[in-house]
């Protein structure tokens, strides 16, 4: 074990299994937050960098599994609703990507933090913020925002749950949607990770250790989901959102 991953003692290797089940399940349950708990997980023992790197195979099987649970055709549909998006997003996540080494850690969580913790209590709240319907220039900005975080830390779940939540959408299309929208990015997210280094030889046996464990905790939680309240499932997704927010706040801070 230590000739493969000389950079995890045999706690940390365990630990990291551990956080992808974790992590895994959560996704299940609320259709998101798999890199954040995988990041806000990893990075108390390792680099962020190293995080990033184990995140990426496991996020992009992941969000295969949720976006064609309702099958191929369902994918398509969310696919021509979102093009906007998706194109905006992916686009900026390719960019910002190439900045990875650039940008210091804790710049890099307070850019997810702040804005995640904001909007989660603004929808706890009873100041409620709501979109009649779809808007391309709402779309656009958002999943521009998307993406550069995305490419730079991995994490792009909270601005997309915020804009999804904002629509109203129903839970089972809210998570084939997100599925669908992670699972492209995850894609790229690949792709320009290849490119910047960050996933090479060294690192990429590490990200295929977390795939069993993710893909199990995946499975498990959408059980739980297929039983979960739409009401209940909304209080649950911002509720994750605020906490997850908290924690990178935290790491950045302390």
């Amino acid at each position: 074990m230590n000739s493969l991953f000389p950079f995890l003692t045999p706690l940390e290797f365990y630990a990291a299994l551990a956080i992808g089940l974790c992590g895994g399940f959560v996704k299940g349950v609320v259709g998101f937050a798999l890199p954040l708990v995988l990041i806000s997980g990893l990075t108390t023992f390792m680099a962020p960098e190293l995080a990033l790197a184990g995140l990426i195979l496991p996020t992009v099987l992941a969000n295969a599994f949720q976006a064609l649970r309702q099958g191929p055709q369902a994918a398509l549909r969310s696919i021509r609703l979102f093009w906007v998006f998706l194109i905006c997003g992916g686009v900026m996540l390719v960019l910002s990507a190439q900045l990875v080494r650039l940008v210091p850690a804790t710049v890099m969580l307070l850019m997810i933090g702040i804005p995640v913790v904001l909007f989660a209590l603004l929808q706890l709240s009873k100041y409620k913020f709501r979109l009649a319907q779809q808007s391309l220039k709402v779309e656009a900005l958002v999943g521009g925002f998307a993406g550069a975080i995305g490419g730079i830390s991995g994490i792009w779940g909270p601005p997309t749950v915020a804009y999804l939540t904002a629509l109203g959408t129903e839970k089972h299309d809210q998570m084939r949607i997100q599925g669908v929208i992670y699972g492209l990015g995850a894609v790229a997210l690949l792709a320009a990770h290849i490119g910047s280094g960050v996933l090479n030889a060294e690192t990429w046996p590490f990200s295929a250790l977390l795939i069993l464990p993710v893909l199990v905790g995946v499975w498990l939680g959408s059980k739980v989901m297929d039983r979960v309240d739409p009401v209940l499932f909304r209080k649950m997704t911002l509720l994750v959102l605020m906490v997850a927010g908290l924690n990178l706040i935290r790491r950045a801070v302390f």
